[in-house]
């Protein structure tokens, strides 16, 4: 049964993935020198990110918190607080997290901001 259940995420994964190609999905990490919660995102989350299914669907893109930022990108405001990390699709902010809340909080809020912007599957309950 967990097989069952594991290849079907990696089919959804992978049509996820196929269906995205139309929005170019990047997760912008706004932060800075001497940062301690951006230190402790880099110790937990950083060496994982690019091999989750999170990291391939919205590629990480790190920017310095006085910038420069990304020509192509429009954010809806301005960070103020590091690390800020700003989902972006087609040059465009459609979320935020602002700060680092620890590992669990983070993977909760990254699937949130991923599900409200089309690009992951809500939550079954089960």
């Amino acid at each position: 049964m967990r097989s069952l259940a594991t290849a079907a995420l990696a089919a959804m994964t992978l049509l996820l993935a196929g269906t995205l190609s139309a929005a170019e999905l990047r997760l912008i990490m706004v932060e800075q020198p001497g940062c301690i919660y951006c230190a402790r995102w880099d110790a937990q989350i950083a060496p994982i990110y690019p091999k989750t299914p999170e990291g391939r669907i919205a590629p990480l893109e790190r920017v310095q918190l006085r910038g420069p930022y990304p020509p192509d990108v429009r954010l809806q405001r301005p960070p103020t607080f590091t690390p800020t990390f700003i989902l972006v699709a087609d040059g465009a902010e459609v979320g935020r997290i602002e700060g680092y809340p620890g590992e669990d909080f983070f993977w909760g809020l990254l699937d949130q901001l991923l599900q409200e912007a089309g690009a992951w599957p809500a939550e079954t309950g089960q």
